[in-house]
């Protein structure tokens, strides 16, 4: 029994390829295809996944990571939190929440009006992750903290990604698929907020540029571009603040100075973008159609909830705007939090969570409120991130608030907040 519940969460559940492949697998053969198209679409659907995560890859990992290194250096380190392996020491409650998560949002879709199924693979492992680690800090453990986990992961695979859809559905011009992505609170909130504020008419996406700066309208371009500018920025902060940059960055051993430095991480961005794009495109292309298999046939209706990237090509200027102003007022209040010391812990900048998550809420803003709903919505976005990162400090500071100062700053504090809440009122009651 152990090794079939290993094997389910390690090799399926845990492999973000294999599982949207054995999809598409099974709604191929539920439409009845040759099978000539049932092994390619099975394939290329894996192909398409692995394609979209070598493109963010590229970005998170050989092009903003550097941005990150240089303001964890600047800014004051935060506070030393104790941190509990929850995956490590938790690894089979969480693999059984991930599958009683699942089925229950199938079941739910099956038989109630919100027909949305999350399919996307690395989340099934970090909510449940967060809930656990929720759970363990209020001091639950065995079946009441697997049953809160469960309870609090499966709300979220069928709430969020029915919350988002017709944000998604706008964005889009499209109903075939939404987000399962923790970008849902910050894009829901951003996105009403833009729709008061803008005009979603002075789209993003029609930002006229003289003909001379057409190769702007290219997003691989100006997103190269600006990454560049933002590591010249950085390397003149990290100097004045007494730092050498090639020490920090890591080039000072190298044959290389300064130039090939942010000349190749900015290029990665581009090459990390062109990617990415590619495998939205090849995803979408290969599990839509054969998701129908399964709409048609287990759960009428259905939809794929997927992850954020493939909103991506349906506002690439709103992603880019976004991202740099979340960036801005971030930072501008981290400084702020820091200085009053609100937190009890030092945030450092979310690069990742203003990069994707943020970047999503963007090209949702534009699509309720144009230009000036992007820009406001983004901003919104930037201080709402730090603030849920700071005050989820005070439920996950002593068991993964290191691994929350990387990847919060959404979903994953604003539920893991509600969650530790309720874990603490049923540790009380125990």
């Amino acid at each position: 029994m152990d090794a079939v519940l290993n094997f389910i969460i390690n090799e399926v559940f845990g492999q973000g390829a294999i599982f949207l492949a054995l999809i598409a697998l099974i709604g191929l053969i539920l439409q009845k295809k040759p099978v000539s198209e049932i092994v390619r679409g099975t394939i290329m659907t894996a192909i398409g996944f692995f394609v979209l995560n070598t493109g963010t890859g590229l970005i998170t990992g050989s092009s903003i990571d550097g941005i990150a290194t240089a303001f964890n250096t600047v800014m004051p380190q935060a506070v030393p939190s104790t941190s509990v392996d929850i995956g490590g020491e938790y690894g089979t409650e969480i693999g059984i929440v991930m599958i009683v998560a699942f089925l229950v949002n199938i079941l739910f879709a099956r038989f109630t009006k919100w027909k949305t199924i999350f399919l996307t693979g690395h989340m099934f492992y970090w909510f449940p992750y967060v809930f656990i680690a929720a759970g363990v800090g209020a001091g639950l453990s065995g079946a009441p903290l697997i049953a809160l986990a469960a309870i609090f992961t499966s709300l979220y695979f069928i709430i969020s990604p029915n919350l988002i859809r017709p944000f998604v559905t706008k964005a889009t011009g499209d109903d075939s698929f939404t987000l399962g992505h923790p970008t849902t609170g910050l894009s829901v909130i951003s996105g009403l907020i833009a729709r008061v504020v803008g005009e979603p008419s002075h789209s993003t996406e029609d930002i006229k540029v003289p003909k001379s700066l057409g190769f702007l309208r290219e997003v691989s371009i100006t997103g190269s571009i600006v990454i560049a500018l933002s590591y010249v920025v950085m390397f003149f902060v990290l100097q004045a603040n007494g730092y050498d940059p090639a020490v920090v960055w890591g080039y000072a051993e190298g044959t290389t100075g300064i130039f090939t430095y942010v000349f190749t991480h900015a290029v990665y961005f581009g090459v990390g973008m062109t990617v990415m794009m590619q495998g939205v495109r090849m995803l979408i292309a290969e599990i839509v159609p054969a998701f129908q298999g399964i709409a048609e046939k287990i759960v009428p209706g259905a939809i794929p909830a997927l992850d954020c990237p493939v909103i991506f090509p349906y506002g690439p200027n709103a992603l880019i705007i976004g991202f740099i102003v979340a960036l801005i007022t971030s930072i501008v209040t981290i400084l702020i939090t820091t200085a009053m010391g609100v937190f009890p812990t030092v945030v450092i900048p979310l690069v990742t969570t203003c990069f994707f998550e943020i970047g999503a809420a963007s090209i949702i803003c534009n699509a309720q409120g144009g230009i000036r709903g992007t820009i406001v919505g983004a901003a919104v976005c930037g201080v709402l991130a730090v603030l849920l990162v700071g005050f989820g400090a005070y439920f996950f500071n002593t068991t993964i608030q290191d691994w929350m100062l990387v990847y919060g700053g959404q979903d994953f504090d604003i539920w893991g907040m509600i969650c530790g809440a309720v874990a603490r009122l049923v540790s009380g009651v125990a």
